[in-house]
């Protein structure tokens, strides 16, 4: 029998703004998005039941994880009864700002949509993988794009070229629920340029929007994290574009290609505890692999959903 591999990327936001406050009591969002190589795998085989099983032991393995939460909202969305047997192989941490729970049930909404027959367009896609978390329409496709809304509104960009990002993690996670509530407009700082982000993104010069990007929870997260603005002050010293993703508390950096200090930083930084991660920018969100029974990569690719 086949048995299928995906790997969900995990997202960076070169820009967050945020609009206002919904009538439905969430907030209005315009950011960048962009997707990143590193990435959570999944195995998908089948099965007369669902079930899920996790690499981390200490990860929720029940109907709180969104993988099953997508597999529910798609069987209710479409009246399937099919099941399947899902592993997660945890790569992405939790409560990093880096949408790893969003971008597993992104694959397992791509993978189940082909694998069940059920030929549910992108857009329907998109209004289940609303329906399952905010970030999730993005990481769907990912790649580059324009989010707005509370983050069903996608509207894809040109790729970006594959630029090496570090990743940096303190040894502490935070409640995006919590970020977004002491959220404050007036007091958020400097909001970024989103027109002349997108500008940059279509000239492929993605060095030109640092400069006008930005991100309106840094000051809340900081504020709850100690030592996160004092570690972003210390990465820009290195002459490092620094900003920090999601509702945090990961920083990125972007990395020229001549960068050689990457491991005195991520030495120095893991001596403290702090989790870190060297890659790239990413043209896009899930890559599907048909792979052996035994879970071995055959090597052949599989299209996303677009």
């Amino acid at each position: 029998m086949t048995v299928i591999k995906a790997l969900a990327r995990a997202k960076i936001n070169l820009s967050l703004d945020i609009l206002g406050r919904r009538s439905d009591g969430y907030h209005e969002l315009e950011s960048v998005m962009q997707s990143v190589t590193l990435a959570d795998e999944l195995i998908f085989r089948p099965a007369a039941e669902v079930s899920l099983t996790a690499s981390d032991p200490d990860l929720a393995v029940d109907e709180s994880n969104t993988v099953l939460r997508a597999v529910r909202r798609l069987q209710e969305a479409t009246g399937s009864a099919r099941g399947v047997e899902i592993f997660l192989r945890k790569r992405i941490p939790p409560g990093a700002g880096l949408g790893g729970g969003s971008t597993d049930a992104a694959a397992v909404l791509v993978v189940l949509n082909r694998w069940w027959g059920l030929d549910l367009s992108l857009s329907a896609l998109v209004e289940i993988a609303a329906d399952v978390g905010s970030d999730v329409p993005f990481c769907l496709t990912g790649g580059t794009a324009l989010v707005g809304g509370r983050g069903e509104r996608v509207t894809r960009l040109p790729p970006l070229p594959a630029v090496r990002i570090l990743l940096v993690k303190p040894p502490v996670s935070v409640a995006t629920a919590d970020v977004y509530r002491r959220f404050q407009a007036a007091a958020a700082g400097r909001r970024p340029e989103t027109e002349k982000i997108i500008a940059s993104v279509n000239n492929g010069r993605i060095h030109e929007l640092t400069g006008v990007w930005g991100n309106l929870l840094e000051k809340v997260t900081f504020e709850l994290v100690p030592g996160l603005a004092e570690a972003k002050k210390w990465l820009q010293n290195y002459g490092l574009p620094v900003l920090m993703t999601g509702s945090g508390p990961t920083l990125f950096a972007l990395l020229p290609e001549g960068f050689r200090k990457g491991r005195e930083i991520e030495a120095a930084l893991r001596e403290k505890g702090w989790w870190t991660y060297e890659g790239r920018l990413a043209g896009k969100g899930v890559e599907v692999r048909a792979c052996r029974k035994g879970g071995e990569d055959r090597g052949e690719k599989t299209a996303g959903p677009d």
